[in-house]
């Protein structure tokens, strides 16, 4: 199969292209600068040149692919609320571009969006997606994508962990190593217990090909390898690799993530592992928050 994909130079998009291509299939790559283009080259996949906003070029790549997988977000996105909108906006009429190009196709595409979360219980893939607060439009994105179904797109949506991680980096845990190194203080919103749910890129990237390749149209999935670490713990292993104290913190200071980030979200995959035969092999988020560099 020849998949579009978009984003596959980030942290699941590259383990995403190298997953394709490890089992036979062709990847033609979005690619915004040089440096993204000779990253496509490398990892063995074709370069379309060009931005999540350029939505010709993003009809091209739909248009010439068997398939289709959209990850691109904007790369700015947790400086600001504003700068958050503006990259949901972006990534909304993105989706839309794509998901109208594959219409009575029957070709697949599969979107990124976030587990949900529900109060007093672990969520699970039956309960919907947020679609207010600061985030709400990917959920309105993501559900306007798996509408596309009863107009022949087999459309899926992965829902991934507030970290999906790899080698220390990525997700809202990369986020809190960052502020760490800002602020000089390994800090976490609330008491800490609240729990974040997380995946290994690599074990996320072997989600996305099983859906591209079987997933039946209209259906959620849950990119879970572990339902919930609590904060308070992902801060200290942050703390000891940093060298810098451990201690709770505003939530403000995490920007327009801050309410997320204080909030407990454990969620399950248990239907994705049965249904698909989803099996994450990689090390858990805490283990791997061991390779942060001091």
């Amino acid at each position: 199969m020849r998949v579009f994909v978009t984003g596959g130079t980030g942290t699941i998009g590259s383990a995403v292209v190298a997953e394709l291509l490890g089992n036979g299939h062709s990847v033609l790559a979005l690619a915004r600068s040089q440096d993204s283009a000779r990253a496509v080259e490398a990892a063995g996949a074709e370069v379309l040149r060009g931005g999540l906003a350029d939505l010709d070029v993003l009809r091209t790549g739909a248009a010439t692919s068997d398939g289709v997988i959209q990850l691109a977000f904007g790369r700015e996105h947790s400086g600001s609320a504003d700068a958050l909108a503006r990259a949901v906006t972006e990534e909304t009429a993105a989706l839309a571009a794509l998901g109208e190009e594959l219409v009575g196709s029957g070709r697949s595409i599969v979107t990124a969006s976030g587990t949900p979360w529900v109060t007093g219980r672990t969520a699970t893939e039956a309960d919907p997606v947020a679609t207010d607060g600061p985030v709400g439009g990917r959920g309105r994105a993501a559900n306007a994508l798996l509408d596309l179904a009863t107009r022949g797109v087999r459309s899926t949506v992965v829902r991934i962990p507030r970290t999906c991680h790899h080698q220390g980096r990525g997700g809202f845990a990369g986020l809190l190593t960052d502020e760490a190194r800002r602020s000089g203080v390994a800090g976490y919103p609330g008491d800490g217990t609240q729990r974040w749910p997380a995946v290994h890129a690599l074990d996320a990237a072997v989600l996305f090909r099983l859906a591209l390749e079987s997933a039946p149209a209209g259906t959620t999935w849950h990119a879970v390898a572990e339902e919930g670490d609590a904060v308070r713990d992902i801060a200290t292993v942050v703390g000891r690799r940093l060298g810098l104290p451990v201690e709770a913190v505003p939530a403000e200071r995490f920007g327009p993530f801050g309410a997320i980030f204080a909030m407990d979200q454990p969620a399950s995959g248990a239907h994705t592992h049965e249904a698909l035969g989803w099996q994450p092999t990689h090390p858990g988020l805490l283990q791997d928050l061991e390779n942060i560099e001091p």
